[in-house]
C-alpha cells in the first residue's frame, strides 16, 4: 500500500484521538475546579457533625456572648439613670402640686373678697382686718358651730377648753392656732339676734361672721360658708368644724394634724356608715332617700358631725367650688359627699369621738387622752352648759398642755 493510500485513513484516525482527549481534558479542569473552589457535595454534611464548627462560627459565637454581657452592663446601667429621672419627676410633680394649691388657696380669697364686696356681707370686713395676718402659717383654725339660742354653751366653752382674752392672742402667735365661734345672720339683718351677737362680739373678739342665713336645715351650706370664709382668712395647714355641745383638747387635736401635714388631702374623723333613712318625721330623714339605691341601704364612709378635720387642699376645694356642691339634708353627709371621686385619704380616730367620764377620764388615766367627748345619744355633752366644766376637769388635758405643746 502506498504512502498515499495509508493517507485516506490518517485525517479519520487523528479526529477520533482529539476528541476523546478533549473529553478528558475537560473533565479534569471540573474536578480540578471543584477540589480548588472547595464546592465538594461533601461539604455541607461537616456541619451537622458534632464538633463541626469552624473556627470562624466559634468566633462569632463569642462576639454574641461578649454583646449580651456588655447589653447587660449597659441595662443595668440604663435601669439606674430610669430610677433617678423618675425620682426627680416625682419630687418636681410634688413641688408642682403644692405650688398649685397654694395658687388655688390665693385664688379662693380672692373670689371670696370679691363676693363680699359685691355682697356687702360681714365678711368683707373680717377679709380686711386678715390682710395683716394672711401671710402667717397657722397649724388650725378651730371653727365652733354655734346658733343664736346656744350663749350659754358658748360661755360653758369660754370657761373651759377655749382661751379668752390674751391667751387666745398668744395662742394663735405663738403656736399658730385659731379658735372662733362660727355664726351667719337672722332672717332679718340687724334684727334684735344680729344684735345681740355682736354685742357678744364686742365684749369677746372670738367669733367669724358668716354670709349665711342661719337655721338647722341650712347647716350643709353654713359648712361650705365657713370653710370657704376660714380658707380666705387664714393660710392654715387644716381647718376643723366641731359643735359648741363637745369637749375639745386643742393641743392633742393639734398633736395629731401636724403628723399629717405632709399629706395634700386628709380627712380626718370618727368615720361612720350610718342607715339612710326614708320615713318622714324622724331626726336624720334623708328626703333624697333614693339616691342611695333600695331602702334599708347605709351611707357611704363619712366623718361624723360633731367634730371633723380636712386639710387645706380640701377647704380650698370647697371654696372654689362652694356653688355646684350638692346639699344633703345632714351636713356630715354633704362633707362626705363632696370629697368622692377626690384623691383622700380618709383617716378614722377614735380618740375624737370619746364618751363623756367615765369613758374619757379611763382612757386620761391610761395616757391616752381624748381629742374631743361627747355623748351619742345626744349628738353632744348632754345639758352641756351645765355638764361642760365637770367634763374638763376629769378628761382635760391640762392648762400647761398647750404652753408645752410644740407644733
Amino acid at each position: 500500500m502506498s504512502w498515499k493510500s495509508r493517507g485516506g485513513f490518517e485525517p479519520s484516525t487523528r479526529g477520533s484521538v482529539s476528541r476523546k482527549w478533549t473529553f478528558l481534558f475537560c473533565i479534569g479542569c471540573f474536578c480540578a475546579g471543584m477540589l480548588f473552589s472547595d464546592r465538594m457535595w461533601a461539604v455541607p454534611e461537616v456541619e451537622n457533625m458534632p464538633g463541626g464548627s469552624t473556627g470562624s462560627e466559634e468566633d462569632k459565637l463569642k462576639m454574641v456572648s461578649e454583646g449580651c454581657n456588655t447589653s447587660n452592663k449597659d441595662g443595668s446601667s440604663e435601669s439606674k439613670d430610669i430610677l433617678g429621672e423618675v425620682s426627680k419627676t416625682h419630687n418636681a410633680i410634688q413641688t408642682l402640686d403644692k405650688t398649685i394649691s397654694s395658687l388655688e388657696m390665693e385664688l379662693a380669697a380672692a373670689r371670696a373678697a370679691q363676693d363680699s364686696i359685691l355682697n356687702g356681707s360681714p365678711l368683707m370686713e373680717n377679709v380686711k382686718l386678715s390682710e395683716s395676718v394672711r401671710k402667717r402659717k397657722y397649724v388650725m383654725v378651730v371653727g365652733i358651730n354655734t346658733a343664736f339660742s346656744s350663749r350659754k354653751r358658748r360661755d360653758s366653752v369660754r370657761a373651759t377648753w377655749m382661751p379668752q382674752g390674751d391667751k387666745r392672742k398668744k395662742l394663735e402667735e405663738e403656736k399658730g392656732i385659731v379658735v372662733r365661734f362660727v355664726i351667719g345672720h337672722s332672717t332679718t339683718p340687724g334684727g334684735i339676734l344680729d344684735r345681740a351677737i355682736e354685742a357678744e362680739d364686742k365684749r369677746h373678739g372670738d367669733f367669724m361672721r358668716l354670709d349665711h342665713v342661719e337655721g338647722y336645715l341650712e347647716l350643709s351650706a353654713k359648712t361650705k360658708a365657713y370653710f370657704a370664709t376660714a380658707v380666705a382668712l387664714w393660710d392654715a395647714d387644716f381647718y376643723v368644724k366641731v359643735d359648741d355641745d363637745v369637749h375639745v383638747n386643742i393641743a392633742t387635736l393639734a398633736s395629731t394634724l401636724a403628723r399629717h401635714r405632709s399629706k395634700s388631702r386628709v380627712y380626718m374623723g370618727c368615720m361612720k356608715s350610718g342607715p339612710v333613712l326614708a320615713q318622714k318625721g324622724v331626726r336624720y330623714h334623708e328626703p333624697e332617700y333614693w339616691k342611695f339605691g333600695e331602702e334599708g341601704n347605709k351611707y357611704f364612709r363619712h366623718a361624723t358631725g360633731q367634730l371633723y378635720a380636712i386639710s387645706k387642699d380640701l377647704a380650698t376645694y370647697i371654696s372654689i367650688n362652694q356653688h355646684i356642691l350638692h346639699k344633703y339634708a345632714n351636713e356630715d353627709v354633704s362633707l362626705g359627699s363632696w370629697f368622692i371621686g377626690l384623691d383622700v385619704e380618709h383617716i378614722d380616730d377614735r380618740r375624737l369621738c370619746c364618751g363623756t367620764p367615765p369613758d374619757c377620764e379611763w382612757k386620761a388615766q391610761a395616757g391616752n387622752i381624748c381629742i374631743a367627748s361627747f355623748d351619742w345619744s345626744c349628738s353632744g355633752i348632754c345639758k352641756s352648759a351645765e355638764r361642760m366644766k365637770e367634763v374638763h376637769r376629769r378628761c382635760g388635758e391640762g392648762e400647761n398642755a398647750l404652753l408645752s405643746a410644740v407644733f
